[in-house]
């Protein structure tokens, strides 16, 4: 929850963003509409307004705000989350996926081992629009989960890179390949697990060499994401420096003209 002097800012940068679209917005349509923002993250409400600025070429609006808010918690559409869910019905397959995911997937289930694929994807459809409406609605923050398969090799690659991807923790991904249901049991098991646990286990051969091409991956893969970072670090200090300017602006603004009225 932001704090009252965060939502008088919001209503500030809602002012201003306002403004950039040649609209101006009252003092207490502001506040109300940064009151009704208060539940989300200042970072997703930020970005929020910056797509607006960008994209919006009619009149600001909570609605578009909000469409901007919850589309950045992480959730796949719904043609995706499908997809998804049809992965982790394959019993070989290790997939990470929603909670919404797996419980439109009970609707579907049916529906699907009557050969009726479409009919299902449309029930799944129907129950994962309406579950994550509820959970947006209620601002209820997005939570992955591990869907295992039998093939133990394709469960670490799937767990290595749901870590990556920072969808489930370190700890959690290191905590599925330490349950004993799901670990490993040859030695080139165990060092492909060393990718993600740390551990070191001698491999065969041919093993070894696929595992120095996963690090170099890996590790192309972390640099890119580390430059990545910086560059949106830099973007944000800039956008916050601007976003701040224009919020002092708009208040003075206000200031000067409450002023002249009083």
């Amino acid at each position: 929850m932001l704090s009252s002097e965060d939502r008088a800012q919001l209503a500030g940068a809602i002012c201003a963003t306002a403004e950039t679209l040649g609209q101006t917005i009252s003092a207490a349509a502001a506040e109300l509409m940064a009151e009704d923002l208060a539940m989300f993250p200042p970072a997703d409400i930020r970005k929020a307004l910056q797509a607006c600025r960008r994209e919006l070429t009619g009149k600001l609006t909570l609605a578009a705000i909000l469409q901007r808010v919850q589309a950045a918690d992480g959730r796949p559409g719904k043609d995706e989350a499908w997809a998804i869910a049809l992965t982790a019905g394959d019993e070989i397959e290790t997939v990470v996926v929603t909670a919404e995911i797996q419980q439109a997937m009970t609707a579907a289930v049916p529906i699907l081992r009557l050969g009726d694929k479409v009919g299902a994807r449309m029930a799944f459809m129907s129950a994962y629009e309406r579950l994550v409406s509820a959970a947006r609605a209620d601002a209820v923050p997005t939570t992955w989960s591990v869907s295992l398969g039998f093939d133990p090799t394709r469960r670490v690659a799937a767990i290595e890179s749901a870590v990556r991807m920072q969808l489930i923790t370190q700890q959690a991904g290191t905590q599925y390949l330490a349950d004993l249901r799901i670990a490993p049991i040859t030695t080139d098991g165990q060092a492909i697990a060393g990718l993600l646990t740390g551990e070191v286990h001698e491999a065969s051969p041919k093993v070894r060499e696929k595992l120095a091409e996963v690090r170099q991956i890996v590790e192309a893969a972390k640099a890119r994401q580390d430059r990545q970072r910086l560059k949106k670090a830099q973007a944000d200090r800039v956008d916050t420096y601007l976003r701040k300017r224009r919020v002092r602006t708009v208040i003075a603004a206000a200031q000067r003209k409450e002023s002249s009225h009083g």
